[in-house]
């Protein structure tokens, strides 16, 4: 990384497994098929051999390894300017650092010192472009909230001896705000260069219920003018307005009418990042649509035929279903473990403190804050006297006596009643009992 007159010249460099695996051979193959590495409590599957994806493709400290890199030029303000440039090269890591020992480092906190005062150097201007870009994506594209991620620790014997919350720290939104830029650089750079790739891609809100959604922000007087919502533009500013409220009641309400996210062999605007473009190529060991797009980059970089690696839109639907597949499997996983690590918890009558993210027919799903699970608050467990209570999934709401009782994003306390194992479920009830005669 390098300071400029007018901001800083970023080098993303990723280990290029396409140096070891062969266009159409058998290893190649067989990762397509898999298309991702699958993240498992204590354990992973890996897309490729582990022979490549931890030992030959780890940009190791002080090991020579392959790399494609990509040189981006970021102004002061956080903006992207101008055309990144990509080539090949072998690079050698000066350093393995810690997210921890980093963020320690930067918050002035903790024993740890860079090494250098090079790296020292790196790590202080790394801090100011991470500020600066993430200041630009919130006022012209979209940031996600920071929520903490939830990991199972488990004992030799794969019992869950504890959740841990891990949060984004300063070291991990410099890698995230570089990654983020360098997968933007290189979805513009394949429109250019190819026209074809693996794009990440997001149309917005679904067409066919935008005349329901254009209602609903009428009713909660949303600065929006209708025509303009089925573009990024409209789109960004609606969300950057959402996420500005007191309460995420309407922003909960909204996402239901947004259209999935999928990968596509063509480029496409990305609305849920905010992005004209978004082709990732920085995680090839665990993405096959990575690799593609290592080698689309490479060949027109060689100046040889890149037609050979373009991606025909069925891999691309594959790529889709295997991620959503990958992620069923992750989350069905999850919730056994929540099951069996709870179930002491229903014992003890523990009280949790449960965010409301949903409402169907029959009650409310929550997700405890405390460790990610998510629970079902069965109306029945709300009030003995169900007639009286109407949960309604239209309104993002349940009522009591037709006054509003929860609501989407609304902050209760509930005790777990049940783990059921088979199931994979957790039940829930209110923490405090609701009055038959008033709501609360």
């Amino acid at each position: 990384m390098k300071k400029l007159d007018n901001g800083w010249e970023l080098t993303v460099a990723i280990a290029d497994p396409t140096a070891y695996v062969a266009h159409d051979s058998e290893m190649d193959r067989v990762a397509a098929e898999r298309a991702f590495t699958v993240y498992l409590p204590g354990r992973n599957i890996p897309m490729l051999p582990r022979t490549l994806a931890d030992e030959l493709c780890s940009l190791q400290e002080g090991v020579e390894r392959p790399a494609l890199c990509a040189r981006l030029l970021i102004d002061f303000d956080g903006k992207v300017n101008g055309k990144a440039e990509f080539f090949a090269a072998r690079i050698r890591s000066q350093a393995r650092l810690s997210y921890d020992q980093v963020s320690d480092w930067v918050e002035g906190t903790g024993d740890w010192q860079p090494g250098s005062d090079v790296i020292a150097e790196q790590l202080r201007e790394l801090t100011a472009l991470t500020h600066a870009r993430s200041a630009w994506r919130s006022e012209h594209a979209i940031v996600f909230k920071d929520r903490p991620d939830y990991r199972f620790a488990l004992d030799d014997d794969s019992n869950v001896v504890a959740i841990l919350l891990d949060h984004r720290r300063i070291a991990n939104q410099m890698v995230e705000e570089a990654m983020i830029a360098a997968n933007l650089a290189c979805g513009n750079w394949l429109t250019e260069h190819a026209g074809t790739g693996i794009f990440n891609v997001h149309a917005g809100f679904d067409s066919e219920k935008m005349e329901q959604l254009v209602e609903l922000l009428q009713a909660h007087d949303a600065p929006i003018d209708p025509e303009n919502l089925s573009s990024l533009e409209g789109f960004c500013a609606l969300r950057r307005w959402l996420d500005a409220r007191d309460t995420t009641y309407l922003d909960s309400r909204t996402r239901r009418y947004q259209s999935f996210a999928a990968m596509s062999a063509t480029p496409g605007e990305h609305f849920g990042l905010g992005l004209t473009a978004y082709a990732t190529w920085t995680s090839p060991i665990r993405k096959y649509g990575d690799i593609i797009n290592h080698r689309l980059i490479k060949a027109i970089l060689a100046e040889q035929a890149h037609e050979v690696h373009a991606p025909t839109p069925e891999l691309a639907q594959h790529l889709s279903e295997q991620r959503r597949m990958h992620r069923r499997a992750e989350r069905d996983i999850a919730d056994w473990l929540y099951v069996r690590y709870l179930q002491p918890a229903v014992a003890e009558g523990k009280v949790f403190d449960a965010e409301v993210i949903d409402i169907g027919r029959g009650g409310v799903k929550l997700r405890l804050q405390e460790n990610g699970a998510v629970a079902f608050m069965p109306s029945s467990l709300i009030l003995a006297n169900r007639d009286r209570l109407e949960c309604s999934w239209d309104d993002g709401r349940v009522y009591l006596d037709k006054a509003p009782l929860y609501e989407l994003g609304q902050a209760v306390q509930v005790i777990l009643t049940e783990a059921v194992e088979d199931t994979r479920s957790l039940i829930a009830k209110p923490a405090q009992p609701i009055s038959p005669a008033a709501p609360q």
